[in-house]
């Protein structure tokens, strides 16, 4: 089996993705980008497309942001690193778990202080993948526009969801993949993102990790890991691409499917391009700041088409593969009812974003006894599961199948998988 899942990453390859990410001078026609790009499941870099944004200019400089959004409370995202949504030591165990940031409401000057001068011991970013940016930061909606005319054009539809980044060179994105078709506009320094298909998805060594959370104490300066209970499992891939290089060795015997395999597409998006990162693919993300010391980025989350593409991707996941043993846990497994786990993993969405799946905390009902929980960050098996089953609002998050038409009820949010 591991000889014709390799075969088909170097054919898909071969047959239509190339060697290297296309870079489009202008704006494609809608016809062109359905084409040549969606179509196909292939990303490409748009030059000039969002150069009529006055966020081009303003953005730059960080007064304008402090004094556009003075009154307004931001999600601030702390880490003791900058690694969120990513795998660290277990607290109590000689295993990993998946740890989110700490997250709180700050007022956006002092927000981008922290991010702009950095202190010794903790990364800040802000972000929220809940619409953010035509909610939290809807004071800068005039900067940019409201959508990308020949994307919605091309897809039949409105993105669901804009979000809002920015950070600094400390933050790093592990591997994970979005259930949205994903255009990212980089405003201000850079993005460099490291690609792989949907084809590849056995190079990414998926397993359930214990979810845990950081908590950051104002009084001392200090974070805890915190595991979250009752116990929840999130399906994460396991490999890093960048690892320090005493231990390149180590993990290449650990993870020798992707350090042996192709390379992944490297992709750099400077201020003013636009990356199409089509749905399904995985990404590791980094940046550079720009002039003002930060990177912004705006990404726009059109929803992505579950067809026949998504059904063969759901076979190529299903299948076993000798060289990754038990380390790899197929996400269809989380969608047992029966399983160990199985309440925890269906905490569900298509939710997952860029720099972090951190979003509001939601309320939902528990179906079977009709009790109320929070959900962190409506995670769960999200990041890296593949149920379609849900319809994403800003008013909810998730919807019971079958139950898109009550969205006026803030309380039916219980994501359920297949």
């Amino acid at each position: 089996m591991e000889g014709k899942v390799e075969s088909l990453w170097e054919e898909v390859r071969e047959l239509t993705l190339g060697t290297t990410v296309d870079l489009l001078q202008s704006p494609p026609t809608p016809l062109q980008f359905l084409r040549d790009f969606v179509s196909q499941n292939k990303p490409c870099i748009i030059s000039n497309a969002i150069s009529h944004w006055p966020a081009l200019s303003l953005w730059s400089t960080p007064s304008y942001l402090s004094t556009a959004l003075s009154s307004s409370l931001v999600s601030l995202h702390l880490t003791p690193d900058g690694q969120a949504d990513a795998l660290v030591p277990h607290p109590s165990q000689s295993s990993l778990c998946f740890v989110s940031a700490h997250v709180q409401p700050t007022l956006f000057p002092q927000a981008l202080d922290l991010i702009r001068r950095p202190p010794n011991h903790l990364v800040a970013y802000l972000q929220q993948q809940n619409d953010c940016f035509r909610t939290e930061y809807s004071e800068l909606e005039s900067d940019c526009d409201a959508h990308i005319p020949w994307a919605s054009e091309a897809l039949g539809c409105l993105p669901e969801a804009v979000n809002l980044w920015i950070g600094n060179h400390l933050s790093q994105t592990s591997f994970h993949k979005d259930h949205y078709e994903n255009l990212y506009a980089v405003v201000s320094g850079e993005k460099h993102f490291l690609l792989l298909p949907p084809t590849d998805v056995h190079r990414m060594y998926i397993k359930e990790y214990p979810a845990a959370r950081y908590s950051y104490s104002q009084e001392n300066g200090e974070f805890r890991l915190e595991v979250e209970e009752p116990e929840r499992y999130v399906p994460w891939s396991s490999v890093d691409p960048c690892p320090a290089r005493a231990s390149l060795k180590q993990e290449s015997l650990k993870f020798p499917l992707y350090f042996n395999g192709p390379k992944p597409f490297e992709v750099t998006v400077k201020a003013g391009e636009v990356l199409y990162l089509p749905s399904m693919w995985f990404h590791h993300v980094r940046q550079s700041p720009g002039d003002g010391g930060c990177t912004i980025a705006v990404n726009y989350w059109y929803d992505m088409q579950f067809d026949i593409k998504y059904a063969y991707f759901n076979f190529l996941q299903s299948l076993p593969c000798r060289s990754i043993d038990d380390q790899t846990i197929p996400e269809g497994d989380c969608e047992d009812d029966s399983g160990p786990h199985a309440s925890s993993n269906h905490l569900n969405s298509r939710f997952s974003g860029d720099e972090s799946a951190t979003n509001n905390v939601e309320i939902h009902k528990d179906r079977d006894n009709g009790t109320q929980e929070n959900v962190n960050d409506c995670e769960g098996c999200c990041r890296m599961s593949t149920s379609p089953k849900f319809s994403w609002s800003r008013e909810n998050c998730c919807l019971l199948p079958g139950n898109e038409s009550n969205s006026n009820d803030p309380l039916n949010i219980f994501g359920v998988v297949l």
